[in-house]
């Protein structure tokens, strides 16, 4: 089968394995990996966003990791750009990209398409920032639904990006997101075809997995790179802030809490992030093409069919 114009998609919860198994694919099918996590794509992270090593990059070629700087907000419709773009290199050379990553609101938006909004002044996504904080979660939900009751319902609880963003849109526009997304959709590949592996392993094999790499992050250097980051200031609303193990290593750096509870902290946060991403996936309305529920240590490549 033909590679020109295919895209191939892996995906699934934290600490499944979706790198590894990325690059055991690209050096079988001449391919190159594209980054579809939203904290891997910041500089300032390395060792805490588990980004692939030094030695993975000079083995397999990769793309849009690490290229932005923690002061800047990277969102969905900046990535879905800049992924195009690599695409479309990546195929003119002959090559097959690989799109790799956990953030599932990255693979369907660039799928399904986005509502073609303008960019939100940085002055609304602060100012969202603190109306969730002074009215709190529900509070604010409840003013948000009253501007814009259909984007409301569509969003998981707890989701405080997307309702920050729906409040962002009405507040900046006069329209709600709602308006906005049922009357212009951009797309992004629709020339592409594209397959979709899912990986699901066993949840409470994961737990154990992320609560195991989050102790080799600290040994490593997490801290030390937490505290660097911590030393530039950064506003605490921007994205980088909220990666799992910043606001906890934060804590302990200022001395609020011990290593220990602060380690602790983050791998619930861990946990209950991996808990969601089941749950978008298993809700979602894009299909794999293959599920696998094992690691991928476990599957043999020739099994994929890609």
């Amino acid at each position: 089968m033909s590679f020109r114009k295919k895209i191939l998609f892996i995906s699934g919860p934290t600490s499944s394995g979706k790198s590894s198994l990325a690059m055991r694919l690209a050096t079988q099918i001449n391919g190159e990996i594209i980054n579809a996590d939203s904290m891997q794509v910041y500089k300032d992270l390395r060792i805490i966003t588990a980004r692939p090593s030094i030695k993975d990059h000079r083995k397999i070629k990769h793309h849009l990791y690490g290229h932005k700087l923690g002061s800047k907000r990277y969102n969905v419709y900046d990535w879905c750009n800049e992924c195009s773009q690599k695409l479309n290199t990546i195929v003119k050379e002959s090559k097959v990209p690989i799109v790799v990553g956990g953030t599932g609101l990255y693979f369907s938006t660039l799928i399904n398409g986005i509502a073609n909004i303008p960019n939100i002044p940085e002055e609304f996504k602060i100012e969202s920032n603190q109306q969730l904080v002074k009215y709190g979660w529900k509070d604010f939900y409840n003013k948000v639904k009253k501007i814009d009751k259909k984007s409301c319902v569509k969003i998981n609880n707890n989701d405080s990006q997307r309702l920050k963003h729906i409040w962002e849109v009405v507040k900046y526009t006069n329209i709600p997101l709602s308006s906005w997304q049922e009357n212009s959709i951009y797309n992004f590949i629709k020339n592409y075809k594209y397959k979709l592996i899912l990986l699901l392993p066993n949840r409470e094999e994961l737990y154990k997995k992320c609560n195991n790499r989050f102790k080799n992050m600290i040994e490593n250097g997490a801290v030390e790179e937490v505290e660097n980051l911590k030393s530039k200031n950064y506003d605490d609303s921007l994205p980088i802030m909220k990666a799992h193990g910043v606001p906890e290593i934060i804590k302990y750096i200022s001395g609020k809490i011990s290593l220990e509870d602060a380690t602790l902290r983050t791998q619930q946060a861990t946990r209950n992030y991996i808990k969601r991403q089941f749950t978008w996936w298993n809700g979602s309305k894009i299909k794999a093409n293959q599920v696998f529920y094992d690691f991928p240590s476990n599957i043999q490549t020739d099994k994929i069919k890609i």
